[in-house]
């Protein structure tokens, strides 16, 4: 039987030492199942300021709380990951990249929600959960989904952004149904999630707003400057920078 393994992370920091200290997650299987998880767990890293700042999760919380490796999530994760299930998060690389910290080597199918709202969804200005959810009216629904499950969603909380995930889950299959009729679209959610987006504008900077490939004739140097300088420069924004210079 298939499982679809929705997930988030909150964590200690996003530096290169920080952990896991929640996860959020829903499992579904084809028979309709749910599974909920929401744990708090603890670590041996200091809580960022600036992590406690945006989660509202704080040390005292986490008094003995289990390590991420021994919460039912966790367990569950590593019993699932067969190539038959789809793993899905929003920005997945970054809580893929946390759950490898514990010891985890991923079999699953990846879906990224937020690459997969860029290659579907690429007249919205942000692709951030919280904009899609309001944009997609998501909001309007999510009440009677979470009182079902008795959850509160809250914005940068594991198991809230998780149920908005699963909403959002919804419209992306829709949509893949609705441009590419012949195909699986849980299977075009993986293809998407594994194809890198041309971004045609930039969203920020000094030139917030222009065509990326009228600056790259303009100011070429620009752009090598920041494929050379910045370290965490977004996948697909350093693919299209490359590929504008390379034409």
């Amino acid at each position: 039987m298939t499982h679809y393994i929705l997930f988030d992370t909150e964590t200690t920091g996003t530096q290169e030492e920080d952990r896991i200290i929640q996860f959020g997650a829903m499992i579904l299987d084809n028979s309709g199942k749910l599974e909920v998880y929401d744990e708090l767990c603890s670590s041996d890293i200091p809580i960022k300021l600036e992590a406690m700042e945006i989660h509202n999760i704080t040390p005292e919380l986490l008094e003995n709380r289990p390590k991420a490796v021994e919460t039912n999530f966790y367990k569950r994760l590593e019993e699932l990951n067969s190539k038959q299930n789809y793993l899905i998060a929003h920005n997945i690389k970054f809580d893929l990249t946390m759950v490898q910290k514990e010891g985890f080597s991923s079999n699953y199918q990846i879906i990224d929600t937020l690459r997969c709202a860029r290659h579907l969804f690429p007249e919205l200005p942000y692709h951030r959960l919280q904009y899609l959810r309001y944009a997609l009216d998501l909001y309007k629904t999510e009440e009677l989904e979470a009182n079902k499950l008795n959850i509160t969603i809250k914005a940068h909380d594991a198991i809230g952004d998780v149920l908005v995930m699963k909403l959002f889950l919804t419209k992306l299959v829709s949509k893949a149904r609705e441009l590419y009729p012949q195909e699986n679209p849980m299977q075009k959610l993986v293809e998407l999630t594994a194809t890198p987006v041309f971004v045609k504008t930039f969203r920020f900077g000094k030139y917030k707003g222009e065509d990326i490939s009228e600056v790259a004739r303009k100011d070429a140097s620009y752009l090598k400057w920041m494929l050379s300088s910045w370290d965490d420069l977004d996948e697909d924004l350093a693919y299209t920078l490359n590929k504008v210079l390379k034409n």
